[in-house]
């Protein structure tokens, strides 16, 4: 109950909880504040990436004519005036995608219908007009015939690169890997068949061309096989651009990186993350479960158990890369060579589980988390009344059915809470991934059909690497950028949802047991 002050001559003042409470209660709005502005940004410049916006066509005082996409405008560096930068694509003419264009300059500026704008698998986008469509057989076309060719063409292109992806992935890998340890016959005859269809596949999309003119009305010729998508922003309805948009935003999400991470999707690091996640998960719940009940239920409550206890709260402090030096030490060149000692001899001196893998990074990060789960764990089995266990014990239950049916089902709710907490820790980790598993580009998934499905030794994308990656190992910074802010923002959310999971089970565990009071 709130008292107040009733001395004459002061105003008065609450008492009770004193000043602590209003405290913590700003530090948590002020966090909350903070991060709903951090999903802001990272949403406004991520997001922001794949919405198709209009193509300037500039002409500047000194006569130059180019075209590009303003993407930002800042004061000059003498302070008189502005300067704008556009990425004006076009790296094959050009040298570069960027042009910064000093505002005073800029005699001339209209968005012309006919700019077109094409993704290419290499030299990033070109940005100009389509002169003519030039087939391997057949007729030159020119104008909204040239277009129409184009547009059916790169249909036929998705489908066909959809083919070579399957056959790939489904056939010629799978049939690879066995003709590694059972080479027959038969085997190189049906492998010898897929890459001749691949071959015709990839065969069927060579030799057409088209001539692009640039803003300055420079001519070049691009072949078709190189050209991802085109679109002309320009003459886009705003419904047209929104769905642009999420396409964009699907193809992101679902396809996988190109151009050293600069361009392309994520879903490998997606993939990779989530899995990782889980291993991870599946590996440290029953270990710091099973401590934490040996330490609360089982140990003599002594001087070694205290030592014990605040061993393990330091373990919670010690720098991630630490534990990847450990891993990479005792996990990857240690029990994996021994592995492949034991069963992969005849693969040496190319290391199967000798190398980082899936399997090493979950140990690793696994064991960089167990402190957590064992702490979370822990506090819930003391906040259990002992008046629980006396009941069951006093009722002829066994201490092992007591822990089972009685005690650990209270304490679930407090093991979810750990395993939260470590998900967040371990999803976010990249320093000691660095050392035992995760790889700037993997060619496959480590989850697949091929027996055994599931393999632990293959290297793996994650998420926080590719942040790392693209940010700072990447040629351009600033096409880098909305990438990664994109990155960023889909690794939070990758967290909040794996974390809402288990809010939702431990709810539902918590409704079931019962809630426990406060001692």
């Amino acid at each position: 109950m709130i008292r107040a002050w009733r001395r004459p001559g002061r105003a008065r003042l609450p008492r009770g909880e004193g000043p602590w409470a209003w405290l913590a209660a700003g530090s948590i709005s002020l966090s909350l504040l903070l991060l709903a502005l951090l999903l802001v940004l990272l949403a406004s410049r991520g997001l922001g990436h794949f919405w198709p916006s209009d193509v300037a066509q500039l002409t500047l005082a000194d006569g130059r004519v180019l075209a590009g996409r303003e993407v930002r405008q800042t004061p000059l560096p003498d302070a008189e005036g502005e300067e704008r930068l556009y990425r004006t694509g076009n790296r094959d003419l050009n040298g570069d995608i960027w042009t910064w264009v000093p505002v005073a300059d800029i005699e001339t500026e209209t968005y012309p219908r006919e700019l077109m704008v094409l993704e290419r698998r290499r030299w990033g986008d070109f940005i100009g007009r389509l002169v003519a469509w030039m087939p391997d057989e057949g007729e030159r076309l020119q104008g909204e015939a040239a277009w129409e060719a184009l547009r059916a063409r790169l249909a036929e292109q998705v489908r066909w690169r959809e083919e070579i992806a399957r056959l790939r992935d489904r056939a010629l890998l799978p049939l690879a890997a066995r003709a590694e340890w059972d080479e027959t016959p038969e085997t190189n005859r049906v492998l010898g068949d897929v890459e001749a269809r691949i071959r015709v596949l990839r065969d069927r999309m060579v030799g057409d061309l088209v001539v692009m003119e640039s803003a300055d009305g420079r001519r070049i010729r691009l072949p078709v096989e190189e050209i991802l998508r085109a679109r002309w922003p320009n003459a886009m309805s705003p419904v047209a651009k929104f769905a642009d948009w999420g396409k964009g935003l699907w193809r992101f999400l679902s396809e996988g990186p190109r151009a050293g991470n600069v361009e392309g999707g994520v879903w490998p690091a997606i993939f990779g993350t989530i899995l990782m996640v889980m291993l991870m998960s599946l590996l440290v719940t029953p270990f710091g479960v099973l401590a934490a009940v040996y330490l609360n239920e089982v140990a003599h409550q002594g001087r070694l158990t205290r030592l014990v206890r605040i061993g393990v709260r330091n373990l919670a402090g010690v720098p991630s890369i630490v534990y990847g030096v450990f891993g990479l030490g005792v996990f990857v060149y240690g029990l994996g060579g021994r592995l492949d000692q034991w069963f992969f001899e005849e693969s040496l001196p190319s290391p199967t589980f000798g190398t980082g893998g899936l399997l090493w990074a979950s140990l690793t990060l696994a064991l960089l988390t167990l402190p957590v789960v064992i702490v979370a764990t822990e506090e819930g089995l003391a906040r259990i009344p002992d008046r629980q266990r006396e009941g069951a014990l006093a009722l002829g239950a066994t201490r092992l059915e007591m822990l089972s049916r009685v005690v650990l089902p209270m304490a679930t709710p407090a093991m979810l809470t750990g395993m939260i907490l470590a998900v967040a820790r371990a999803a976010g980790e990249v320093a000691p991934l660095m050392l035992v598993g995760v790889a700037k580009l993997a060619p496959q998934v480590p989850l697949d059909g091929d027996f055994p499905f599931l393999h632990l030794e293959r290297k793996f994308m994650h998420l926080g690497y590719h942040i790392f990656d693209t940010a700072f190992h990447s040629n351009d910074v600033q096409a880098a950028m909305p990438l990664v802010y994109a990155t960023a923002l889909l690794l939070v959310l990758v967290i909040l949802v794996l974390n809402l999971t288990a809010i939702f089970l431990r709810h539902h565990l918590r409704s079931r047991h019962g809630s426990l009071s406060r001692l």
